[in-house]
């Protein structure tokens, strides 16, 4: 008798169903107040890529959301703030779900909302569209980085801007998804500083695909795309140095419009920028500020990693003896810090609009 040894999913423990796409968007579901809401805030991004609106688009907010009601408390202070300063920054909130990694660690609210490992993703999903929706509902616009390649289909509509992060600029499934999402998308430079993928990924996004996907429904399906006209260059320095400073910026620009793209750019004041240090990245958006009120349109905006209270805390069990207000990931500025960060922004701009 002969025995034929499996060949298939050899390393699969477990599995289950998520819910369909379209259960969660009706469980859950976006009404035309947010909807509006979502379009012009995608609309006045738009704006500020193409440099017909000088405002400045700051993305601020947790490193990673892994507490809901400590984030719709940052929503909550940092909308009045916005609203204060809109005349000079365009505003959107950092609500990031899923945290990439080198190695291991926690891997954001989607993938394990009890900070515990237990991978309820299904829950994670509606935690994640839940706070969205809470801030469309105030008039909060929100931003996140797009990681994985089927968890969009449950919230991606929602979101006023979207990052394809260091780690993924370089993949072909990423790039390809960009060019389908609704939304603004910003291509960071690579780990180690390179911007020429990042600026082949916008002008790979910005064509039409075809490939595989996940239906509303959760079936397989194939995606034709019409291109994302939208893409950007985000600076977020890496492994060689830091790229924020002036020259630095002009190297991204020349690199830009000699590939035909507008010399408009975003800079991330953490990660490489910062040299992982939370606490430089105010003296960097001082260095881009300076370079704005001198007069440069190419820095059109800036993110920060901020929390109400500063700094990083480790898990250790699950959510139990948390610090409230203060990231589980990469360290942030405090509160504080962050609206003295926007106020001299808003400056910047304001000097830059001075007759010279």
């Amino acid at each position: 008798m002969s025995y034929t040894a499996p060949i298939s999913d050899l390393h699969i423990a477990h599995d289950e169903l998520l819910p369909e796409p379209r259960a969660l968007r009706e469980a859950l579901p976006a009404g035309e107040a947010a909807a509006a809401h979502i379009r012009r805030s995608r609309e006045a991004v738009r704006a500020i890529l193409r440099g017909e609106d000088d405002r400045l688009l700051v993305i601020t907010g947790p490193c990673s959301i892994h507490e809901p009601a400590s984030a719709l408390e940052y929503a909550g202070r940092l909308l009045p703030l916005a609203q204060r300063l809109q005349g000079e920054l365009l505003v959107v909130m950092r609500v990031y779900f899923e945290k990439p990694r080198t190695r291991m660690g926690w891997k954001g609210l989607i993938y394990d909302p009890g900070l515990d490992g237990s991978g309820d993703i299904g829950q994670g999903l509606h935690e994640a569209r839940r706070l969205l929706l809470a801030c469309a509902a105030m008039g909060m616009p929100t931003a996140s980085e797009i990681l994985d390649l089927v968890t969009p289909q449950y919230y991606a509509e929602l979101l006023t801007w979207g990052a394809i992060g260091a780690r993924t600029v370089e993949s072909p499934l990423h790039r390809q998804m960009a060019s389908a999402l609704s939304a603004p998308v910003g291509f960071k430079n690579t780990t180690y500083g390179g911007l020429a993928p990042a600026i082949d990924a916008i002008h790979v996004a910005m064509q039409p695909h075809t490939f595989p996907s996940v239906s509303l429904e959760g079936r397989a399906m194939v995606v034709t795309t019409t291109g994302n006209p939208d893409g950007h260059l985000i600076l977020r320095g890496g492994s060689d140095g830091p790229n924020y400073q002036a020259d630095s910026v002009a190297r991204a620009a020349r690199a830009l419009r000699e590939s035909g793209l507008p010399e408009r750019v975003v800079i991330d004041c953490s990660h490489g920028n910062s040299s992982k240090d939370y606490a430089r990245q105010p003296l960097v958006a001082a260095d881009v500020a300076a370079q704005v009120a001198a007069g440069s349109t190419v820095p059109c905006g800036l993110m920060l990693e901020s929390h109400l209270v500063e700094g990083r805390q480790d898990i250790r069990d699950g959510r139990q003896g948390l610090r409230y207000g203060q990231s589980v990931t990469d360290a942030c500025i405090g509160w504080d810090a962050t609206v003295q960060v926007l106020e001299g922004l808003a400056a910047a701009v304001q000097a830059r609009r001075l007759p010279r």
